[in-house]
Formats: C-alpha cells, structure tokens, sequence
C-alpha cells in the first residue's frame, strides 16, 4: 500500500550530506547526479521518529501507542515481527519539475545553482564584535516555498490507528535539517492517499488525525 508526503519548505533549509564541497561550501546538501536536490528517507523516517518520542513523552498513557509505533518505525535490534512496516523514500522535487529540469541542456552544478543558494555566517568575538579568525562557514540551503514529494510503502494496508499516529507525527514535523534550532528549516507535512494535485492540500491529513486527537482530549 503506498501513500505519499509532502514537504513544503517555509524558511531556506539544509538537509545536509556531511561533507562539503572544496573550494565551494562547508556544508553541502544531498543531491543526485544530476544536481537535483533531495532528502534521504531515512532523514525524514528520523524526524518522525522523534516527534513520536515526544509525543509519548507528552501523553498521559503514553504505551497506548506502541503498538501503531512499531508498524511505522519498528524496534531497535527488532525481531521479524517488531520490524517496521514503513518504507519512506526520498523526498524529491515534484517529477514533472524533475523531468523538465532534465530534459534541458545544463552545465554541471547548472540545476544544483538554480534550486539552492549558498549562505555564510562567522563567530563575532564576545568583547569587540569583530568577527573570530578563520569562522567563516558557508551552507548550501534549498529554497524557501521549495516543494518536495515522498514515496510512503507500506508492507500491509496500515489500519486507521496507525495512520492516526503517523498523521499527528506528520503534523508535529515543523523543523528539519542543519541549524534547524537558529531559524533555518522551518517545514510543513503533509500526508495525501495518493499523488496530489495539490500538494498544500491538508484534508487527508486532518481526516487521519481526527482519531488520535480524539482519543487524546476526548
């Protein structure tokens, strides 16, 4: 069974790869070959994931949900029966954008450029407000208002509690990302049943979610 999330950028964001590029970033953002920008699924599986852990760590009865948990994340060090149900993909641009980006003759880096921009910032010192020697960092940032789209499979049809749970993860997503905590990577998710037309559409979301608010704040 497969459903699909959305991702809608509302403030410039770095998911980043780890390394940067010589010459050129700090800190670069995962791309594939052709430039094209994207967000591992295993980086978003982790922002629901912890939203799941402070969501239990907030509710009254917070084991309730373990059950719908597991489906959707599975257990560390996990039997085959606590294996997680859930395969999230990686969240690309939408495809039609995609296949017209590489349908046209670029240069290398052309399309990476055209999504993306590069922002710097350094360490100011304390006392003069000069700034630190050698604390010059640059970031490579995907776009606010950027759209991107993932792939949810799912080994079974998921039941209505488990689509509950991931629907209130999928709404407690706000941030994501490299400095997520200084004002970068502001984000909305979405959840749609299939591929959507429009991807800021929130009623499937909301439909899923009504369950586990309801049993929440009866």
């Amino acid at each position: 069974m497969r459903y699909y999330l959305t991702l809608h950028l509302r403030s410039d964001t770095t998911f980043g790869r780890g390394d940067g590029t010589a010459g050129l970033v700090d800190t670069d953002i995962e791309h594939d070959t052709d430039g094209i920008p994207f967000v591992g699924g295993r980086v978003i599986k982790g922002l629901l994931r912890e939203e799941y852990a402070n969501l239990r760590f907030a509710l009254g009865e917070p084991q309730r949900w373990d059950d719908a948990a597991t489906l959707l994340f599975g257990c560390p060090g996990a039997t085959s029966k606590d294996i997680a149900q859930m395969h999230v993909g990686s969240a690309t641009l939408p495809p039609d954008l995609c296949n017209i980006l590489r349908s046209e003759p670029h240069q290398p880096g052309q399309l990476l450029g055209a999504c993306t921009a590069i922002r710097r910032q350094t360490s100011l010192d304390a006392k003069s407000g000069a700034p630190q020697e050698g604390s010059l960092r640059s970031m490579r940032v995907l776009l606010r208002e950027t759209d991107l789209i993932a792939q949810l499979d799912f080994a079974s049809q998921p039941d209505d509690r488990t689509l509950a749970l991931l629907a209130a993860c999928v709404l407690a997503v706000r941030r994501g990302g490299t400095a997520r905590n200084r004002g970068r990577g502001r984000l909305r998710m979405l959840l749609h049943p299939g591929i959507p037309d429009n991807y800021h559409d929130s009623a499937f979301t909301e439909q899923c979610f009504h369950p586990f608010a309801a049993e929440v704040h009866p």
